[in-house]
């Protein structure tokens, strides 16, 4: 059996298993493959490729880190419902796909405990928490590095958890980052963020800019066609491992493994 099959196998398997014990109101068990199974069993990946997840059919989801047409990225959950877990597993992933030379990330945290095991990391230009100055410094010198970065050589990563914290600091820095939203990606700065779905509503404004958007587990009815855009759309079946994106008129489901 081929590693892709073996892949796809193991994601119905846990597609089954979320879906009874949602009937029954449980956390799904885990048993996903970790990220450096997934990396070794699916490499070599293109050099441009940022991975985002597995999806059902056992392939990788990634994001060409040369294409700025998708645009920023908006993770989109209730709150506990795996937002951060993918913003750290797309942190590992990158350091494990890519040199600091080539891909390195900068996180924004309300919670920069949650991010102790990267302090370590060759691949992290920092971790700052929300409130503090230096999380306004770090978005000016991102917007005077992409000024300055014509297209070609490193890409950097901006993962702000909590969109809506970030938004409530300074007029320069909310200046700063509408910058970056609208004109990071053409410039290898990708910011990838992430808000609680019961806040998008009061974030309207924010949620333009957000053309590709990852949603994991929402309950609510209105959250979920109001972040989605879409009347018939909801997102409650998911497990807290699980997102989906929008693929045209489709849907792609897909999974995050879990960080070894």
């Amino acid at each position: 059996m081929d590693k892709t099959n073996r892949f796809s196998l193991m994601i119905d398997a846990l597609t089954e298993l979320a879906e009874e014990e949602q009937a029954h109101q449980t956390t799904p068990t885990s048993g996903l493959p970790t990220l450096r199974a997934v990396i070794a069993d699916t490499s070599p990946l293109p050099r441009t490729a940022l991975f985002l997840g597995l999806a059902e059919d056992g392939l990788p989801v990634l994001l060409d880190l040369y294409d700025p047409i998708p645009g920023p990225i908006l993770i989109v959950a209730d709150q506990a419902s795996g937002k951060t877990a993918l913003l750290q597993m797309i942190a590992r992933a990158a350091e494990l796909l890519h040199t600091p030379s080539d891909v390195q990330s900068g996180i924004i945290s309300q919670h920069p405990d949650e991010w102790k095991n990267f302090r370590d990391s060759q691949s992290m230009v920092g971790i700052y928490a929300t409130q503090e100055n230096n999380t306004s410094e770090l978005l000016q010198s991102l917007v005077t590095w992409a000024h300055n970065n014509k297209g070609e050589g490193q890409s950097l990563l901006l993962l702000i958890d909590d969109l809506e914290a970030v938004t409530k600091l300074d007029q320069q820095t909310e200046q700063n980052l509408r910058w970056l939203l609208l004109r990071g990606p053409s410039r290898r700065v990708w910011p990838i963020v992430t808000i609680n779905a019961s806040r998008a509503q009061d974030m309207e404004t924010w949620l333009g800019f957000f053309r590709t958007r990852l949603f994991g587990r929402i309950h609510d009815v209105r959250d979920s066609h109001f972040a989605a855009n879409d009347s018939n759309k909801m997102f409650d079946n998911l497990s807290a491992s699980q997102f989906t994106m929008r693929e045209g008129n489709n849907w792609l489901n897909f999974w995050i493994p879990g960080i070894d």
